[in-house]
């Protein structure tokens, strides 16, 4: 029997969001990908990194105020620096799990880029907040700049950055090529770095991409057999936070689009898996949706716990 193939998706609960606790995140996501393995999975991986690219963003802006010769990172950058910081976590802690259980098993991160539409209207309206708090002078100069900010009543001014559609997955060869040779594959990490294609050049976009979306799209394009979200609750909740809270174990693509039609899904949170999930389904009906928490992976294979979509 064939193994089964897998896109794993990993929220901000499966790193953490300081350096340190990432370290002890990843201990403990490396066990729950560890029981895939086990269970027969191939796994390619993708990640969040909205906590790790804001931090390195601060970073290098502070840089730039302390040492004037210091250039500040674009996005771009910012976002390529978190790939290869959490993949390198991952990768590691992922490799002496699996190692620890008597698993050989190479675990790569590929830095990928993503390839974005310029006129997406992302760009007009966006809405993903990022780096440190600003007086409004300082604000004032990234309006100057063309950049957007937005104000935290009694705590300052944040830059603003747009979140566009992945369109095209730049590295999706070698991605497809280490999946195929059964090893285990970190990327797209962030949703990958976002970047606009001129004249056959490519070139960094001030932008961050929604994780989950990425996720919908690795998965079509490797038409793997189940993509599996793995996010801070169990599974999905009709009038989630509510007294009348429903868990739900299965829903059809049909029906997750009627609930995000009555508004069941906050976005930002579970909305976008529920559409990277349609999507998915829509390019590959024989596929399998699964989401669910990290530490109730080993009861989801068993159908005990987390929410199958199917087409």
């Amino acid at each position: 029997m064939s193994k089964k193939k897998a896109v794993v998706s990993l929220g901000h609960e499966a790193l953490g969001y300081t350096t340190l606790e990432q370290w002890d995140a990843v201990k403990m996501t490396a066990k729950a990908l560890a029981d895939l393995v086990e269970a027969d999975y191939q796994l390619t991986i993708t990640h969040s990194n909205g906590p790790q690219v804001s931090m390195i963003h601060k970073a290098m802006t502070e840089l730039r105020r302390v040492y004037i010769d210091y250039t500040p990172a674009p996005m771009c950058v910012c976002s390529a620096m978190s790939q290869g910081y959490v993949g390198y976590d991952i990768q590691n802690a992922l490799r002496a799990e699996l190692l620890g259980r008597g698993i050989v098993k190479t675990v790569s991160t590929v830095l990928t880029q993503v390839t974005v539409d310029p006129y997406d209207e992302a760009f007009y309206a966006p809405t993903k907040v990022i780096g440190r708090y600003m007086s409004a002078e300082d604000a004032e100069t990234e309006i100057k700049k063309g950049n957007y900010v937005k104000e935290e009543p009694g705590k300052g001014f944040r830059r603003v950055v747009a979140a566009p559609r992945p369109i095209d997955i730049v590295e999706i060869d070698a991605i497809r090529t280490l999946a195929d040779a059964d090893q285990v594959v970190i990327a797209c990490g962030g949703g990958g770095i976002p970047v606009i294609e001129q004249n056959h050049v490519l070139k960094g976009a001030s932008a961050v991409i929604e994780k989950d979306a990425v996720a919908g799209r690795l998965a079509e394009s490797l038409l793997v057999d189940e993509l599996i979200i793995l996010t801070g609750v169990p599974c999905v909740y009709r009038n989630f936070g509510q007294p009348d809270q429903q868990a739900i174990s299965s829903l059809t693509a049909a029906q997750a689009k009627a609930l995000c039609e009555e508004g069941q899904f906050e976005e930002g949170t579970m909305l976008p898996k529920i559409e990277a999930a349609i999507a998915y389904l829509e390019e590959n009906p024989r596929g399998k949706v699964l989401i669910t928490s990290l530490k109730n992976v080993k009861d989801a294979l068993k159908d005990k716990s987390g929410t199958v979509i199917t087409a």
